[in-house]
């Protein structure tokens, strides 16, 4: 019967196990060949891999790693004859027939741990705290393919105008003009009454003017930047356009060709059908002028956008935690320093990418244009797109990355051996590092989980927080912040600010028509992209930048005069002009008058007079809505018309809709 050995406490067992090494003759199975050749030379394979291109470290501190190599037992352990004892110049090295001990692999307190250890591995893994040094990794070098800043002649005066062209250039304004005649045309065969003069390109630019001069003031309805009321009675307006001429641009506005929008439309349903068809011209153009005329400095924010919209079309989404709830989602790509958008994309349902991965992933792709950017760069971005895959994958394209993830995302660590708890007070940190990717949990005044490949755990960065103390009272503490955290705070607001720069002057229109809330949308990342660039080189000649609002009211008054005349007049025509709907920036002609029948020609000279007239042989008949009562939303009938305006007008004793029209400044002279 064989005999057993009882042994009292984890000391006796290690001394066993000690002594059964020490008399173990080595078999040829206790390593393969290429181990036992490297211990033969010794060296150590795993401990050799595990530092490659690493300092090594002192006997004191023993580098942890989560390989099963023999390591000496970070258990204190007396000295018996069966331990044996080590010079201070010894270095610690496995016996060479040792048996291999499994189990958790504690580092020691101080102990580095390098970038390329791997953290998940058999689940035995920990979180790590800040008194358990990270290394950091090795960074690419920041290469961009251009100068970081603006790409123009930086010793050369620009007006705004000038940058303002840049994105809305007169070959994209050939191609708006082209198309608005097109389906104003298309439209006037089709039925619709309106007064309608060909437009040209100088009067597209005087009424964008228009419309970043509306950005600027904010009346509550477009027909009050012409109203003759002594409250309002603005001069500028009627000195660029009438105010029906505005309209009439307004609802005839169009983007694409009308004929090819019609071809695309009988697809719909098909793959081959384009949602964003009628934005496109104008969309490409101006996501080009952004990427050419820019080149970002290395820290990019990735976030999304939304424009206002409550048009019921599909692309239209709903996000609850935005401050605009419903609109589009535009992904958009900004430099975190100064905020200029230099590309973005529309959401339109659907992943253009079609990677497989999701679309936080094919999103960042899309924005990434890495042949024109470069290398080296750092990426900021928020949960929505941290993943663990994209991170590599942008690492292997040489691009680091930094952003809070969710703790549900594939890949993220599940183990919880000393993980945070929700009672550890604000400042706690732990970490864990699998490769090149860096997990972080920070206590604040709730759990914060960050992704990095460009930070260390902790470096010593503190930061202010009012803290409670035990005795119930609060005061003004610095406590521990991962450097992740600290550059995410810093840098990830590149989208905010452009979002802040467009919301202060915004040009958005209310209008039924979701192309045209596009367009709005353009002008704004225009007139923001413009400012910043003048920004940047008015500090590169040494001098005082003008502020947003200054930039703006000079942009204005120069596309207001780009036109050749000071004010367009209203062309002659047959057909009564649309009245404008009360509660729109960019109404559309009313469909009730779009089949009424032609004003009779009374009158076919601008010099004579306004004078009232009737429609018929009496005051029965030929009845039409007065205009003025239907800007009031009234639908009160009249025989009596204006012979030089051509509008139906009330001319009676209780209510003279005649006078009230012409004293309130909207005459249209013929």
């Amino acid at each position: 019967m064989t005999s057993r050995k009882f042994f009292v406490g984890v000391e006796a067992v290690l001394e066993e196990l000690d002594r059964m090494s020490d008399t173990e003759t080595c078999s040829e199975a206790s390593f393969d060949s290429v181990r036992e050749a490297a211990y033969n030379v010794g060296e150590d394979p795993d401990f050799d891999v595990a530092s490659s291109g690493e300092e090594s470290q002192p006997a004191s501190q023993p580098r942890t790693s989560n390989q099963d190599t023999c390591s000496a037992s970070t258990t204190s352990t007396p000295q018996t004859s069966m331990t044996p004892t080590h010079s201070a110049g010894d270095s610690v090295r496995p016996k060479t027939c040792s048996k291999q001990y499994r189990g958790r692999s504690r580092s020691v307190k101080g102990t580095k741990r390098p970038a390329n250890v791997m953290s998940e591995s058999s689940g035995t893994e920990r979180w790590y705290d800040c008194s358990e040094e990270d290394e950091a990794p090795a960074l690419p070098h920041f290469l961009p393919k251009r100068i970081p800043g603006p790409q123009l002649v930086m010793d050369r005066i620009y007006s705004p105008l000038q940058l303002f062209q840049l994105f809305f250039t007169v070959s994209a304004m050939d191609t708006i003009v082209k198309n608005t005649n097109s389906f104003a045309r298309m439209r006037s065969e089709a039925g619709k009454r309106f007064v309608w003069l060909p437009l040209k390109v100088q009067e597209l630019y005087s009424y964008i003017g228009l419309v970043i001069y509306m950005g600027l003031l904010g009346a509550k309805n477009i027909i009050d930047y012409w109203s003759g009321k002594e409250i309002y009675r603005l001069p500028f307006p009627k000195s660029v356009m009438s105010r029906s001429r505005f309209q009439a641009i307004s609802w005839n506005i169009h983007l694409c060709d009308p004929e090819n929008d019609v071809e695309n439309a009988r697809k719909r349903g098909t793959p081959a059908y384009d949602k964003l068809f009628k934005i496109k011209p104008l969309y490409t153009d101006i996501v080009t002028a952004c990427k050419t005329y820019f080149h970002p400095d290395r820290q990019l924010a990735v976030d999304e956008r939304m424009v206002a919209s409550k048009a019921r079309i599909g692309i239209k989404q709903y996000i609850k935690d935005k401050p605009t709830k419903w609109g589009y989602k535009l992904f958009v790509l900004a430099d975190s320093a100064c905020g200029y958008t230099w590309n973005f994309f529309v959401y339109e349902g659907k992943s253009s990418l079609a990677t497989g991965k999701g679309l936080s992933y094919d999103s960042v792709m899309q924005l990434l244009d890495l042949s024109l950017l470069g290398g080296g760069y750092q990426l900021f971005m928020d949960n929505f797109y941290t993943s663990p895959c994209l991170f590599m994958d942008l690492l292997a394209k040489k691009t680091l990355a930094c952003g809070t993830v969710r703790t549900n995302r594939q890949g993220f660590p599940k183990m919880k051996a000393n993980d945070l708890s929700r009672r550890d007070p604000r400042g706690t940190i732990r970490w864990l590092r699998d490769g090149k990717l860096l997990f972080l949990k920070w206590m604040d005044t709730r759990e914060v989980t960050m992704c990095s490949t460009m930070h260390k755990a902790y470096g010593g960065e503190t930061v202010l927080r009012r803290v409670k103390n035990p005795d119930g009272s609060w005061e003004m503490r610095k406590i521990p912040i991962p450097v992740a955290v600290k550059d995410y705070n810093k840098y990830m607001g590149g989208v905010d600010l452009s979002d802040a720069l467009i919301g202060y002057y915004n040009v958005l229109h209310k209008t039924t028509k979701w192309y045209k809330t596009f367009f709005f949308h353009f002008v704004d990342i225009a007139v923001v992209n413009s400012f910043i660039l003048h920004q940047h080189l008015s500090r590169a000649q040494n001098k005082s930048p003008l502020s947003q609002k200054e930039f703006r009211e000079k942009l204005v008054s120069e596309l207001a005069a780009v036109s050749s005349t000071s004010a367009a007049q209203d062309p002659p025509a047959s057909h009564s002009p649309e009245p404008p709907a009360s509660t729109s920036h960019a109404p559309e002609p009313p469909a009730s008058t779009s089949h009424a029948p032609d004003l009779p020609a009374s009158a076919t000279t601008a010099s004579e007079p306004c004078c009232p007239e009737y429609f018929g042989s009496d005051a029965r008949s030929g009845r039409r809505v007065c205009a003025l009562c239907k800007l009031s939303g009234l639908k009160v009938k009249t025989s009596v018309y204006c012979t030089i305006c051509s509008v139906p007008l009330c001319l009676v004793a209780s209510r003279n809709c005649f006078r009230k029209w012409h004293t309130d400044g909207h005459t249209q002279t013929k």
